[in-house]
């Protein structure tokens, strides 16, 4: 009777019965996972950072996308009037204006292209510790979106020139997509390597806007690349910059022959860049995320 009495301990109580499934002992089959993989998880990434992108760019600034288009413009603006002082035509044609624009609209959608791709990680570093978001989604949102955002100043601001003034060009839409395309290749190709090399190694930032500075002198942006003597004329062929704005300028000038043009050169250099940096940043991004 006395061990009937005694109060029992923790082990000797039986188990609890385990959760039964739903419908019972008879209910068959494998159990659920209740972690589902998000349909189109990229794409809403992608979008959000868009959005995100949209927002801190221009959004905060008072003109917004106004100043998008004003730097450009004003580029366009103050050549013109520099170079109609002192010169009777520009080298190819007779408007200073639409000269300049082929020349340094390519070139600025060139530099905010691969400047904006390259901070992409940094960017987006506090964001790429949530699983849903990858290195990858940071790259393509900025790629599109400053994609659209070039292509859209780049159509107002031909065709408030072409519009406005006498300018005696043909412009050839396929042609002019051709070398937009060139000059997205390139930026986009140069901003993912470089995107890499920035947070790899802090000092190359430094360098490579030492080295940036002459680009704007070195692309023919004031002058043609015809007129270059040898031996420069074949040290600035390598620049893809050139070859870039010689398309564009072929493009508004049907009769311009522009035959240096190497769309080779401009399409392999851009596609082997931007596989070695993608091929880069695939092996170290966690490295570079957690540094």
């Amino acid at each position: 009777m006395s061990d009937l009495s005694a109060p029992q301990t923790d082990a000797q109580r039986p188990a609890a019965p385990l959760p039964q499934r739903k419908g019972g002992q008879g209910a068959k089959g494998p159990l659920q996972d209740v972690r589902k993989h998000r349909r189109f998880a990229s794409l809403r990434s992608i979008g959000a950072l868009m959005l995100r992108e949209m927002a801190t760019s221009h959004g905060r600034s008072a003109g917004g996308y106004l100043w998008a288009i004003a730097e450009p413009v004003g580029g366009i603006v103050l050549l013109t009037l520099i170079f109609s002082v002192g010169f009777r035509a520009p080298p190819l044609g007779t408007n200073f204006a639409i000269f300049y624009a082929t020349g340094v609209v390519p070139f600025m959608a060139y530099l905010d292209l691969s400047n904006k791709v390259a901070g992409s990680i940094r960017y987006s570093k506090s964001l790429l510790t949530y699983p849903a978001v990858t290195f990858m989604d940071a790259l393509i949102a900025r790629i599109l979106f400053n994609t659209i955002t070039q292509a859209v100043v780049a159509v107002l601001i031909f065709t408030g020139i072409v519009l406005m003034l006498d300018t005696r060009t043909d412009p050839q839409i396929l042609q002019i997509a051709l070398a937009f395309a060139m000059t997205i290749l390139i930026a986009s190709a140069v901003g993912v390597m470089n995107c890499f090399l920035f947070e790899a190694f802090t000092w190359w930032q430094s360098v490579w806007s030492i080295l940036m500075r002459p680009l704007f002198l070195v692309s023919c942006i004031f002058f043609l690349f015809d007129t270059i003597p040898q031996p420069y004329r074949d040290w600035l062929w390598w620049n893809p910059l050139v070859h870039v704005v010689g398309q564009m300028r072929k493009a508004f000038y049907p009769n311009y022959n522009g035959d240096y043009v190497s769309y080779a050169y401009v399409f392999g250099l851009g596609l082997g860049l931007f596989a070695l940096g993608l091929a880069l940043l695939l092996r170290y991004h966690r490295d570079l995320q957690q540094a």
